[in-house]
């Protein structure tokens, strides 16, 4: 449907500039005629015959130049015609062309498909590659987007589980790995063209990608990718075993979701990602297994939403991230297991908000964490259990607040050797005297009446 809607649209496009040009031939012919009218007029002005009367003879030089000037003006307006079926003649024949290319394309098209059906994981591997080669030569954008749609909707497909390596289920565990290969085949295209610069051949940047429910359950490779267009969903994916590389990628613009996304098992690398622009959700994400990694990545633009995430096992690395820009909110997030590292992070500008965020297990860590510009704020967040550490933190600048913070149950806060002015709302959130939990430098201890 929305590859008809296109070419509607193209093909309206194409007969509203053939219209605008007709008119604009239209115009020259009506100017050049005008124009000789003039210049008969001014002919004869200048031969003195403006007071030529209905008997006056003209000679046959003066009759000679006019009937010459006629056939000047009738040769124009030829031109002018030949010119107009000229280009109309062009144009017919490019959307002849185009059609024909069409036409090519989806005979290739429903081939590939029908291999991507076949019952030979040999088959099928044919029709992966099939369809990325005509995604990279598809005529224009809309069949494009038609290939790539194919095969993220063949890795939303179900699939059998691995029966093991019983030798009673032998085949059945071989004919999973083959196609296991084919979903992987996928992956593997999917970040190589993400990868190629936008606008050049077998790029595939600022398509939609729509890898909703996907389950990743073994290599990845998106290191280097570009997201800077077009929407990619990685909602309600699984990545349950493997190693999945996102090191280096580019959130720019658009919008991409790992709204819900389940982290239950292997390795997730955000290492010196860039999230510079656009819109990339985490919300509602279950960190709950493995380890994800945002060691190095640069928050300096854009909105990234951690909101309602679950982190209830496994690892979370924000090692050395550098949040200089935009917004980065992990608000209402349950922070309830596992543990989630901040160690050696910048927060030099932007926005990190905590607020509302429950932590009740597991370890935070927020050690050595550089606080020199921009707004982090733990407003209303709940610290009932789990151990929080701003050990060796450098407080230098901008807000930290803890305004409205609850201390509660087991657990603790531990600030020892952090430098700088005391935080905002900390020495009020944790009441007089100072909890055993709660451990602070000397030098903000002299603040407390």
């Amino acid at each position: 449907m929305t590859a008809n809607r296109w070419q509607r649209s193209t093909m309206d496009d194409r007969e509203l500039r053939l219209w605008r040009v007709g008119r604009a031939l239209t115009v020259a012919f009506v100017a050049a005629v005008l124009v000789a009218g003039s210049i008969f007029y001014g002919l004869v002005a200048v031969l003195g015959f403006k007071e030529i009367d209905s008997a006056a003879k003209l000679d046959a030089k003066t009759l000679f130049d006019l009937v010459k000037l006629s056939f000047g003006v009738v040769a124009g307006a030829g031109a002018l015609v030949a010119l107009v079926v000229a280009y109309r003649r062009q144009r017919v024949d490019e959307t002849g062309s185009h059609r024909e290319a069409t036409r090519l394309h989806t005979e290739r098209f429903s081939q590939a498909v029908d291999k991507l059906g076949s019952d030979s994981p040999a088959v099928r591997l044919g029709g992966v590659h099939a369809l990325a080669g005509l995604a990279d030569d598809a005529p224009d954008d809309s069949l494009r987007q038609t290939c790539i749609d194919v095969l993220c909707a063949y890795l939303q497909l179900p699939f059998i589980p691995d029966p093991g390596e019983d030798p009673a289920h032998q085949e059945e565990h071989h004919r999973y790995l083959a196609f296991r290969k084919v979903r992987h085949t996928i992956l593997r295209l999917i970040g190589d063209h993400y990868r190629r610069p936008r606008g050049t051949h077998r790029s595939w940047q600022g398509c939609d990608l729509d890898l909703t429910g996907v389950t990743v359950d073994g290599y990845m490779d998106f290191s280097g990718t570009v997201f800077s267009g077009g929407r990619v969903s990685f909602r309600d994916a699984v990545f349950s075993g493997g190693r999945v590389f996102f090191d280096g990628a580019v959130f720019s613009g658009g919008t991409v979701h790992f709204g819900t996304a389940v982290f239950s098992g292997g390795a997730v690398s955000f290492s010196g990602a860039v999230f510079s622009g656009g819109l990339v959700p985490f919300g509602g994400t279950v960190f709950s297994g493995g380890t994800v990694s945002f060691r190095d990545a640069a928050f300096s633009g854009g909105s990234v939403y951690f909101d309602g995430a679950a982190f209830s096992g496994g690892s979370v690395n924000f090692d050395g991230a550098a949040f200089s820009g935009g917004t980065v909110n992990f608000g209402g997030a349950a922070f309830s297991g596992g543990a989630v590292s901040f160690s050696r992070a910048v927060f030099s500008l932007g926005v990190a908000f905590f607020g509302g965020a429950a932590f009740s297990g597991g370890a935070v860590t927020f050690s050595r964490a550089t606080f020199s510009g921009g707004m982090l704020s733990f407003g209303d967040a709940i610290f009932s259990g789990g151990a929080v550490s701003f050990r060796d933190a450098r407080f230098s600048g901008g807000g930290v607040d803890f305004s409205e913070v609850q201390l509660s149950g087991s657990g603790g806060m531990d600030f020892a050797g952090a430098t700088g002015p005391t935080p905002n709302g900390l020495l009020a959130a944790a009441g007089t005297p100072i909890p055993v939990t709660v451990t602070l430098p000397s030098s903000w201890l002299r603040a407390v009446p």
